[in-house]
C-alpha cells in the first residue's frame, strides 16, 4: 500500500558526503563484467537510449531519418531491440509520431523554453500543452535554475506540478541541469522538490552545457529515487543526459543503476540514457563481438 505523500520542508539544509559519493561511483567503474552479461548489458543499454535532435537547423528530414534508425539500427544484425524514444521540439513532435507509427517507440518532446527555462510559466504552460497535443508520449522540461538558486523552491515545485498537470497522460522528465547548481547538496534538493512535485523522471542535463551527467552526479540522483520510494511507495524514472558516449561508461551506469535500485530499474520504463553518439559505440561493440572486426561508428550512421 502506497504511504500518503507528506511535503517536506525544502528550506532545511541538505547535506551529501562530497568524498563519500564521489569515492562510491568509483568503485561502480570497477566492477568485472563477463562477456555475456557485457553483451546482455549492451542490448540493454541501447534499448534504453533517447536519440535526440535538438538543433536549430532541425528539419523534418531529419527528424524522419533519426525515426528510421531507431527502427533500423543495424538490419544485418538480428534481434537487435529499438531504442526507447526520439527526442525533438514541440514542432517536430507530430513529424516524429507519424514516422514512428505504432512501433512502440516513445515520442519525446523538449518544452519550457528548452534549454534555459527563462520564460514566463504561461508560456512554458502552452508549450507543454502544444508537445501533448501533437502526439508527444513523454515531455522533458527545464526546472528555472535562476530561481532555485535564490532559494525559491516553493516557486520550482508549483512550476513542476503545474506543468505535470498539463501533460495529462504523457510522463513528465524534470532536467535539473546539474552542471548549474554547482554542489551535490543542489542536486540532492533539486531531485527532492521534482519528485515530491510530480516528476515521473529526474534528469541530470540538456546536454548545452558542460559538465552534463557524471557518475557522481547520478548517484546521488538513484539514492533520491531510492529515499523518495522508502517513504512514499512510488517509483521514480531516472535519465542521465550528455557526455555518456562509450558502451564501457554506460556498462558502468547499469552497474551503479542494478546495485542502488535493484532489477525493478533495469529496463527503459524507469531508466534512460540521453545519449544519442551512445547507439553507434554499442553497435560497434556488439558487431566486434559478433564478428571480431571493429567497424568505425560512422559505419552505422553519421548523426
Amino acid at each position: 500500500m502506497m504511504a500518503t505523500k507528506i511535503i517536506p520542508d525544502f528550506s532545511a539544509p541538505v547535506h551529501v558526503d562530497q568524498v563519500g559519493i564521489e569515492e562510491k561511483a568509483s568503485r561502480f567503474t570497477k566492477r568485472s563484467i563477463k562477456n555475456e552479461s557485457k553483451i546482455n548489458g549492451l542490448m540493454l543499454a541501447l534499448n534504453m537510449i533517447d536519440l535526440t535532435t535538438l538543433e536549430g537547423k532541425d528539419t523534418q528530414g531529419k527528424v524522419k531519418q533519426l525515426c528510421y534508425k531507431a527502427l533500423h539500427l543495424h538490419d544485418t544484425y538480428p534481434g537487435l531491440p529499438t531504442v526507447a524514444a526520439i527526442c525533438v521540439y514541440p514542432s517536430m513532435v507530430k513529424t516524429a509520431k507519424i514516422a514512428l507509427g505504432d512501433s512502440g517507440v516513445k515520442v519525446a518532446s523538449v518544452a519550457t523554453a528548452f534549454p534555459s527555462g527563462q520564460s514566463t510559466r504561461d508560456i512554458k504552460l502552452r508549450d507543454t500543452k502544444f508537445a501533448v497535443q501533437n502526439g508527444a508520449d513523454e515531455v522533458d522540461m527545464v526546472i528555472s535554475r535562476g530561481k532555485f538558486l535564490e532559494g525559491e523552491y516553493n516557486f520550482i515545485f508549483d512550476e513542476i506540478a503545474a506543468i505535470k498537470e498539463a501533460c495529462g497522460q504523457a510522463r513528465l522528465k524534470v532536467i535539473l541541469e546539474t552542471g548549474e547548481l554547482v554542489t551535490y547538496d543542489k542536486v540532492r534538493k533539486a531531485s527532492d522538490i521534482a519528485m515530491y512535485a510530480g516528476a515521473d523522471f529526474i534528469k541530470t542535463s540538456t546536454g548545452k552545457i558542460s559538465p552534463a551527467a557524471t557518475m557522481p552526479v547520478t548517484l546521488v540522483m538513484l539514492e533520491a529515487i531510492r529515499d523518495f520510494y522508502y517513504k512514499t511507495g512510488k517509483k521514480i524514472a531516472m535519465k542521465p543526459a550528455g557526455g555518456i558516449s562509450t558502451s564501457k561508461l554506460a556498462l558502468h551506469y547499469l552497474v551503479m543503476l542494478n546495485e542502488v535500485l535493484g532489477e525493478d530499474w533495469m529496463n527503459n520504463e524507469w531508466f534512460r540514457f540521453g545519449a544519442s553518439s551512445l547507439a553507434n559505440d554499442i553497435l560497434m561493440q556488439l558487431m566486434k563481438q559478433r564478428t571480431g572486426v571493429y567497424q568505425s561508428a560512422n559505419y552505422f550512421s553519421i548523426d
